[in-house]
């Protein structure tokens, strides 16, 4: 695959998921919303409707019935429109109960759809006039787009089956309904309510599991957007965790610090330290009994020369000053090492004067 020709080949990370979604872009159906509260209002209709249904109708009766209207000492001192005012006043409370349970389960309901598909986002900026939205070019070519093309399509294909879901849902009623001519007009009219919910509770059955099919579709597009190419993922990495060139420089120092600082730490079990006077010192350690050769167990520059030397002084142990050997040690002999051929005379009269010092200390003592 050709990778600078821009082949989206690896998935999203989560740094360019959640720069995206500071933008906006989510994965969302503007379907599923919509045809959840419809599904919501075709059911409560069914649950609430013959109780909406019987307030309508009382409150038709007694507007009809009551003549309050009519009354002339209602035309005085404002009698009628106390009256009136008392009336509709009345009817609302009992109106409210049922339509507030209705509009606040619609309300919940498209609400949840949302917050269900994209979460709560904050996104003031969105809030803002963009000039480019402003354009005409480019909203006509919004308009004709593939995109609103395949809407369109969507939208015809929506309607089919629509159409298809009515028909066989009233294919069988068709007998029934033309017997309905023997009927009252009350039962005609419960029994076509009744057929017309029916008929939209499975239109609504439908429209949904259409809307689920194109919010899982507008998923994998999603994704399918976001997928990076190597080069973006490239650019991505330098900018979170910069050049890798100096990342690998930085960890190299960061092993040679850790490095440098177990060697210091190593002198304090050292036997002397040969030192530069303060920008090398050379801790050696040698044990007669246990030993054949002088080894070198700490050594250090500058700042940790000076670490060294703390150590040593802090356990006793004698500083000597000696530069060429010191240079020597430093360079030739690692960490852990014997001491070279070439250390060795030199070692060895450091290791008498240390020795012979340590005597007189402890005959003083």
């Amino acid at each position: 695959m050709n990778e600078e020709g821009g082949d989206k080949t690896h998935e999203a990370t989560p740094h360019r998921r959640e720069e995206a979604l500071k933008e906006g872009q989510v994965a969302r159906s503007q379907d599923l919303p919509a045809a959840l509260v419809l599904l919501a209002a075709v059911i409560l209709l069914m649950k609430l409707g013959p109780k909406i249904v019987d307030l309508f109708a009382a409150f038709t009766n007694y507007s009809l019935r009551e003549p309050f209207l009519l009354i002339a000492e209602n035309t005085e001192n404002g009698g009628l429109f106390n009256s009136v005012i008392a009336h509709y006043f009345g009817t609302t409370l009992s109106f409210l109960g049922p339509m507030s349970l209705f509009f606040g389960v619609l309300l919940l309901v498209a609400v949840g759809a949302n917050l269900g598909q994209v979460g709560f986002l904050w996104l003031p900026q969105k809030l803002a006039i963009n000039p480019s939205h402003l354009d005409p070019i480019k909203g006509f070519g919004r308009i004709f787009s593939m995109q609103s093309i395949m809407r369109l399509v969507m939208g015809i294909v929506k309607i089919i089956i629509c159409a298809a879901v009515a028909y066989y849902a009233l294919r069988n009623e068709i007998l029934t309904i033309l017997s309905l001519t023997g009927l009252e007009e009350p039962q005609i009219g419960a029994y076509m309510v009744q057929t017309l919910l029916m008929v939209a509770l499975k239109i609504a059955v439908a429209l949904v599991i259409l809307a689920i099919l194109d919010y899982m579709y507008q998923r994998w597009k999603y994704n399918q957007d976001l997928r990076m190419t190597t080069e973006e993922m490239r650019r991505e990495t330098k900018e979170m965790l910069g050049d890798p060139q100096i990342l690998m420089k930085r960890r190299q120092i960061q092993r040679e610090l850790a490095q440098a600082q177990r060697s210091a730490q190593g002198a304090s079990d050292a036997t002397v330290v040969v030192t530069n006077p303060t920008h090398l010192a050379v801790a050696i350690k040698f044990d007669p009994k246990t030993m054949h050769v002088p080894i070198v167990v700490a050594k250090g520059a500058e700042y940790w020369a000076q670490e060294i030397r703390r150590i040593a002084l802090k356990h006793g142990i004698p500083l000597v000053e000696k530069k060429p050997l010191a240079q020597s040690l430093y360079k030739t002999v690692e960490v852990g090492q014997p001491i070279r051929e070439e250390h060795f005379k030199p070692v060895i009269e450091i290791l008498k004067y240390v020795y012979e010092l340590k005597g007189r200390t402890e005959s003083a003592a």
